[in-house]
């Protein structure tokens, strides 16, 4: 094994872990282009499609509900056919769901297909949560990386957010100069792009799919391990009982500045400004993905950090509920987003330190499963106070809502899981559960 090198942040990565980390960086930079070219326009693009603010966050409820259905089952793939058929299922379902939002925008299609094709969407995107991440961990502990897994999962970070910021950007600036639905047809560009890159550049290292004789026995067998290892224990479980509140006001709070910031800005035109806000929250991210492996420096345990982002979180949603001055709406925006940037990185080293690598995957996507459950409940009700008493009501509401995760965080800590202090903590075969 080649020489370990420090890489500035008191971890070392040899060369073959090195190598990991760029093919990660790589496929984060390009999936998260693809994905972003929308964001920045996504409401308007279902508003513009002829659905009003219930429909068009009942819309994206529908997107989570989808992620809540294939959560698990797309996990139980990963684990039992490879995460690298993961990506690339992945690839194929978002770039195929992404062109029938295309058509429907065009023909100013029914709310129920929006409903369904919502759906799709978000199987799309279950097959790359868990997925990813738990091929990354696996590969750098299996070539040797025993360093904080802030360090790289940061880095990641950054990438993701250099990448939203140029993808969310171009996306406002190519629907101002052409129509709505033209970046919808770049996403479809650049996902069909990255299924030959990852078909090149990932593979299952330190991990073997085990494909069993009887699929359902097996998705079984996986399932109540990842239940074992996720809800039974105790730290893992506060921490996941947690994410429907904090995601799901985040998934709430990114679409609905849209609108909101084109309010403050007084022209519903100006699409750049919508992609202006993505790009703000991308520039943030990056930022945060720098802060994280500092941040959590400062503190002995990882979950002060989740409960200060958590606070800080609140706060700042309800302040920007009350703010009606645009460029004020921004600062605060930028602060919304490097903050919760910043514990993210943390926390996702938190959970995989403390689960083992056969269910990694499964569990990591039944982690996602919980935060996208909130989005289902979050976004139509909030939506729902958008259209009642404005978007600014509607987020001061969010940030009441984001209070309600604390306490979970609280009882994660109360656990005094060895995670919550190690640096670096591999969950193994002999860390099956830990009370």
């Amino acid at each position: 094994m080649a020489r370990p090198r420090p890489n500035g942040s008191g971890d070392t990565l040899n060369d073959a872990a090195r190598s990991i980390q760029r093919a990660y960086l790589v496929l984060t930079l390009g999936n998260t282009v693809a994905a972003s070219f929308i964001w920045g326009i996504n409401t308007l693009f279902l508003l513009d499609a002829g659905l009003n603010n219930l429909e068009a966050f009942a819309a994206n409820a529908f997107f989570t509900a989808g992620m809540v259905l294939f959560e698990v089952p797309t996990g139980v793939v990963a684990d039992g056919w490879g995460r690298r058929t993961s990506f690339l299922l992945g690839t194929i379902t978002l770039a195929v769901s992404t062109y029938l939002y295309y058509v429907m925008w065009q023909i100013s299609a029914p709310f129920w297909m929006w409903a369904v094709v919502s759906v799709l969407l978000g199987l799309g995107f279950t097959f790359f949560s868990g997925a990813v991440e738990a091929w990354l961990v696996d590969a750098l502990r299996f070539n040797g990386y025993e360093g904080g897994l802030e360090t790289v999962l940061g880095r990641g970070q950054m990438v993701q957010g250099f990448a939203m910021l140029l993808g969310s950007v171009a996306g406002g600036v190519i629907a101002q100069a052409t129509n709505l639905g033209v970046p919808f047809l770049a996403r479809v560009a650049v996902l069909l792009a990255m299924f030959g890159v990852a078909f090149r550049m990932m593979h299952d290292v330190g991990f073997t799919p085990e494909r069993a004789a009887r699929p359902l026995a097996a998705t079984r067998a996986v399932l109540a391990a990842s239940i074992d290892n996720g809800l039974k224990n105790p730290p893992v479980r506060y921490v996941m009982l947690a994410a429907p509140f904090s995601a799901g006001v985040g998934i709430y709070v990114f679409y609905a500045l849209q609108p909101f910031l084109l309010e403050l800005f007084g022209d519903p035109k100006a699409y750049s400004v919508a992609g202006l806000a993505a790009a703000i929250v991308a520039g943030s991210q990056v930022l945060g993905g720098w802060l994280a492996p500092h941040a959590r420096s400062l503190f002995h345990k990882r979950t002060s950090v989740l409960l200060l982002a958590s606070g800080a979180g609140t706060v700042i949603l309800v302040i920007l509920g009350f703010t009606r001055v645009f460029w004020a709406a921004l600062v605060l925006l930028a602060v919304w987003a490097m903050v919760g940037s910043a514990a993210g990185p943390v926390r996702q080293a938190y959970v995989n330190d403390m689960i083992p690598s056969k269910q990694r995957a499964t569990v990591l996507s039944f982690d996602s499963l919980m935060g996208s459950s909130g989005g289902v409940v979050v976004q139509p009700l909030l939506g729902r106070g958008a259209d009642l008493y404005g978007y600014p009501a509607s987020l001061a509401m969010a940030g009441v809502i984001e209070l309600f995760a604390v306490p979970f965080l609280l009882a994660s800590r109360r656990q005094s899981a060895p995670a919550d202090r190690s640096a670096a903590t591999p969950a193994g075969p002999e860390q099956e559960s830990i009370a």
